[in-house]
């Protein structure tokens, strides 16, 4: 497989798993609860009102927050060292100027910067209410840049043994 068709599976494949995450994100109302008046309202206790509301959201730092982000920066980490190995293998970064990947803490910055995006983005859903995407979010980066990291590991050496 040649290395323009590489790159655009690339694309197609991070393109397509941020469109299914947004599509499944909006839940159809149920027609029993569209079709309620509310004159049912009234006739109900306040006891009945507050057990039919749904449960208060998830507090942004508990357990799977924290297992997802603690992978998106595990994953971020395995591209930093996935791309140090296939440059010293003599292969060449497409995606990212040779100016940032060939300085260490410039490279290590930009890693770090990327797994600061999808938490402040994560954040940025939370606080919205779409705590479904907040989730998405990690796994998705986890996703891609495991995709990634495997390439990396799987181009073959322009080195001659």
């Amino acid at each position: 497989m040649s290395d323009r068709t590489s790159r655009i599976l690339v694309w197609l494949l991070a393109s397509c798993s941020f469109i299914v995450p947004v599509a499944s994100a909006r839940q159809p109302v149920p027609q029993a609860e569209a079709s309620q008046t509310a004159t049912d309202v009234p006739s109900a206790s306040k006891s009945d009102l507050s057990a039919a509301q749904p449960p208060p959201p998830h507090a942004f730092w508990d357990r799977t927050n924290i297992l997802l982000f603690t992978g998106v920066g595990v994953f971020r980490g395995l591209d930093y060292a996935s791309t140090r190995n296939f440059q010293a293998r003599g292969r060449e970064e497409v995606l990212i100027p040779d100016d940032v990947v060939n300085n260490s803490a410039g490279f290590a910055s930009l890693e770090a910067a990327g797994t600061a995006a999808s938490v402040g983005l994560s954040y940025w859903m939370h606080r919205a209410g779409h705590h479904k995407i907040e989730r998405w979010i990690s796994v998705v980066h986890i996703g891609i840049t495991g995709f990634g990291v495997a390439r990396n590991y799987s181009l073959k050496s322009k080195h001659t043994p």
